[in-house]
């Protein structure tokens, strides 16, 4: 897994991906989607809804395995799994240097909206100076 959001780009300082993902393993981990394709993990993403929005996090597909409708597929069923618990919009959050996956996800209907994304680490990883 952490090979292919290594592969994707999406692993940068702070982002600790070990301990991202035993998180999310302890909450919803249904909702840890992963796509496979003769055993190897090509395609994920995970999940999340607080009750106002649902989020897709990491969604990721090997760069080999693009433009083959992974990433429709695994979208589709995030969206699937939201629509399930009554999540009325869904959000993701995508690097702006990254016009690749922006206009991926326009294709699949996802909006840029004129919002900003602001946050706040609450518990430093004392492995990324500055995090």
């Amino acid at each position: 897994m952490i090979a292919l959001r290594v592969a994707c780009g999406l692993v940068v300082p702070p982002n600790n991906p070990e301990r991202d993902i035993e998180r999310k393993l302890r909450v919803n981990p249904e909702w840890f989607l992963v796509g496979e394709s003769g055993g190897e993990i090509v395609a994920s993403c995970t999940v999340g809804y607080e009750g106002h929005r649902g989020w897709i996090n990491y969604p990721a597909v090997r760069p080999d395995g693009r433009r083959c409708g992974l990433a429709r597929r695994i979208m589709a069923e995030a969206q699937r799994l939201l629509r399930a618990a009554g999540c009325p919009k869904i959000s993701l959050q995508v690097r702006f240097a990254n016009s690749g996956a922006i206009e991926s996800y326009r294709r699949l209907g996802l909006q840029v909206g004129d919002v900003v994304s602001m946050g706040r680490r609450l518990e430093p990883d004392r492995r990324y100076p500055g995090s």
